[in-house]
């Protein structure tokens, strides 16, 4: 029996869809481009507004000359192809930094069509990181003006990344387009292991699900590459382009502008410092690799995470010294809570009897697996959650009150996190049964001990 038959569904009446099904699906396809557009610009000119058509007999001659819906569109979308040219080598450079940089070999979880094979993920985010804030740094290579032979080095012109960040996030998505059709199509080949989420039958909907579990290209692998490094990476040169805009502007950088590039590049680092513990997340074992996780990868982490700084450029809201340190006391209360619940797991999953975690209390499951009931997790089943949206409440909070826009983020990621626990409470009820039951009843909260 071929892989892509192990993990079919039993039945397309049994099937059981997620985001609103087919029409949710595609509606979310549709809809999420044209909100990380809006952003951007919401984010430029630091408030709400929906005039972004010209008048126009036909709606597609409108958008077409939108610089908000279709930036870089006009004059024969040169921009446009500029900027598609420079994300598709921003792909490309961390490409080439996965490969040739030195790695460590990690397996990851056992493959879920029973056959207990281990892909084999090569883990080097974390130098990739350095190396390339590096080269933006120090290392940009460009020709001296007075001879045309001689290379120079210096600094990149991050700043670039603000002048055309709108035409940078349309070529982006119409890049995470072309792969995500490619990975639709490829998934339909023999001998495939295909997500159970992504089987549905309905185009639309598995195309944004996304159907095969594993995209490889021999031993790189698109999903996990994809997870963490163009997108990730990327959203830390933005913030550093959007601090050098300001600078150029002002002449200065502000508190919150060096706050908010503190928090997230620090956010960043330590994803990528702790890049094998994605391994065991739903994303890689569970969710196929398309529409959604491309898209969102790829666009939406970098260009609407990004949002804070962005923001900050022109409407710094000049915080005083207490209120900065306020903002950081919360961004340090967020991560000792999500680095501390996501630390202690993983230590407990690696080892459970390890002088660290052995006093720790769990219920052992009829698969074998053992579910903590105290430290972290004996707070609250998701209190990994509570502490990662901490920290993206201080992300907003630098930013001040004037406007609702950079508060995006939180309000966005409180229903993504609330969404998401809803999938893994449903998916664990199915994989532990009663067990998941049982847990719940000495784990009661969710995400806030007492409360929530």
């Amino acid at each position: 029996m071929s892989a892509n038959k192990v993990a079919r569904p039993p039945s397309k009446t049994a099937f059981e869809y997620e985001f609103g099904g087919p029409v949710g699906a595609l509606a979310t396809t549709l809809f999420l481009p044209v909100m990380t557009l809006l952003l951007c610009h919401w984010a430029s000119i630091g408030g709400l507004s929906l005039d972004v058509l010209s008048p126009r007999d036909k709606f597609w001659e409108a958008v077409l000359d939108s610089p908000v819906l279709c930036p870089g569109c006009q004059d024969g979308a040169r921009i446009l192809m500029k900027c598609m040219g420079a994300v598709v080598s921003w792909f490309a450079f961390q490409v080439v930094l996965e490969r040739i940089l030195p790695c460590e070999l990690v397996q990851g979880a056992p493959l879920p069509d029973g056959s207990g094979k281990r892909l084999t993920y090569r883990i080097n985010g974390h130098l990739a990181f350095w190396v390339t804030f590096l080269i933006a740094t120090v290392g940009w290579p460009r020709f001296d003006d007075s001879s045309s032979n001689m290379i120079q080095f210096g600094s990149a012109p991050l700043e670039l990344l603000y002048d055309y960040c709108s035409e940078l996030a349309l070529a982006t998505i119409l890049c995470c387009t072309i792969l995500s059709v490619y990975l639709y199509q490829r998934s339909f080949a023999d001998g495939l292991l295909l997500a159970k989420g992504g089987q549905s039958g309905n185009a639309a909907y598995d195309f944004f699900m996304g159907r095969e579990l594993n995209p490889r290209w021999f031993s790189f692998d698109w999903k996990e590459f994809c997870e963490l490094r163009p997108g990730l990476i990327g959203w830390a040169l933005l913030n550093g382009g959007f601090l050098l805009k300001q600078y150029e502007n002002l002449g200065y950088v502000s508190g919150s502008m060096l706050l908010i590039n503190a928090f997230q590049a620090f956010y960043v680092w330590d994803a990528l410092y702790q890049e094998r513990a994605i391994l065991t997340t739903m994303d890689i074992t569970t969710d196929g690799f398309g529409f959604m996780l491309c898209f969102g990868d790829l666009a939406w982490v970098p260009f609407t995470y990004s949002l804070p700084a962005h923001y900050l450029v022109d409407h710094d809201p000049d915080l005083s010294v207490w209120a900065l340190m306020a903002i950081v006391a919360c961004f340090m209360l967020g991560y000792s809570i999500f680095r501390g619940a996501n630390g202690e797991k993983n230590a407990f999953r690696q080892d459970p009897n390890a002088p660290e975690v052995q006093h720790l209390q769990y219920l052992q499951t009829k698969r074998g697996t053992k579910l903590l009931t105290s430290g972290w997790w004996g707070m609250a089943r998701k209190i990994n959650y509570t502490g990662d949206w901490i920290m993206g409440l201080s992300w907003c909070l630098v930013c001040g009150l004037d406007s609702i826009v950079p508060y995006y983020y939180a309000i966005y990621f409180a229903i993504l996190l609330v969404h998401r626990s809803v999938r893994d409470d449903h998916m664990c009820h199915e994989k532990y049964g009663d067990d998941w039951i049982q847990y719940k009843k000495l784990v009661p909260y969710r995400f806030i001990p007492g409360i929530l």
